[in-house]
């Protein structure tokens, strides 16, 4: 398992590595490229090969509304989204509310 920073060179002496990502070092949505050089036995190094690998989020959110009970008539009352959630690493930037009735 490795952690991949940003045009940080990893070396091994194996031909598979594991990409690692954790809530604290996500790969984000987005198209992300890795580089691969490889040196023989006589330290000769090979052209650079390239691969783009695209992270996708395909976990919806799940809406969640707060809402009084009743309310008198005449008064104004306040709708909450804010215990929605999305799964790690994404988080919600749009609320779009609808009356239905």
């Amino acid at each position: 398992m490795s952690e991949f920073l940003t045009n940080r060179p990893l070396t091994t002496d194996q031909p598979k590595i594991e990409v690692t990502v954790s809530p604290n070092a996500p790969l984000v949505p987005g198209v992300h490229r890795f580089e691969l050089i490889v040196t023989d036995d006589a330290g000769n190094e090979s052209e650079p090969a390239e691969v783009e690998v695209v992270i996708t989020d395909n976990e919806k959110p799940t809406a969640v509304i707060d809402a009084p009970r009743t309310v008198p008539a005449g008064m104004s009352f306040t709708l909450s989204g804010a215990r929605s959630t999305d799964p790690p690493p994404g988080k919600i930037v749009r609320y779009r509310w609808t009356r239905l009735t």
